[in-house]
């Protein structure tokens, strides 16, 4: 009997519409109000993701950071010390403001993209950067050469930053 009704809960669960499962705001869509709820977003979740890789970090055997081989290939590596990591930090932060500005405006129009309070997003991100993006630059090691504690701090950090861009986004778009 409880079996069956827990079953039946989540099959409804599943079948329900993506709109239903979502925290959008259909029929007020606004690409600026998106843009602007997700750069705030994402500033706030690169913080969060910062503070939990000090708790967790993924490189604890001298690898290197990849945004700050990012910043040397955009021309910090010719900088003092204290301005090659201004720059790294600019790539820090600058990356966390513009894929929560993306992921806002796709929530914005996409309500689907929220779904999971922005898990998906996260694990998503988690993948085409240091699963795809910064192997093939060679900014990080090859997943397969990454340690087991490197990806699970990744994921872990991915996870929060997913989480808490999706729950600011959400609570400034309300606001807007």
């Amino acid at each position: 009997m409880i079996a069956d009704m827990l079953t039946d809960f989540v099959e409804k669960k599943i079948a329900e519409p993506a709109e239903k499962q979502t925290h959008a705001y259909l029929g007020d869509q606004s690409l600026a109000k998106g843009l602007l709820a997700g750069v705030i977003g994402g500033i706030l979740a690169t913080a969060a993701k910062a503070l939990a890789e000090r708790v967790y970090p993924p490189r604890t055997h001298g690898e290197a950071d990849p945004t700050a081989l990012a910043a040397d290939k955009l021309g910090a590596r010719n900088l003092p010390q204290a301005q090659r990591e201004i720059a790294s930090e600019a790539v820090r932060w600058g990356f966390g403001a513009v894929t929560g500005a993306a992921y806002g405006a796709l929530a914005e129009f996409y309500p689907a993209a929220a779904a999971k309070d922005g898990v998906n997003f996260g694990m998503t991100l988690m993948a085409l950067t240091h699963e795809g993006a910064l192997p093939a630059l060679g900014f990080s090691a090859q997943p397969a050469n990454q340690t087991t504690r490197e990806k699970s701090s990744e994921m872990t950090t991915y996870v929060i930053f997913g989480l808490v861009t999706e729950t600011v986004r959400r609570y400034v778009r309300k606001m807007l």
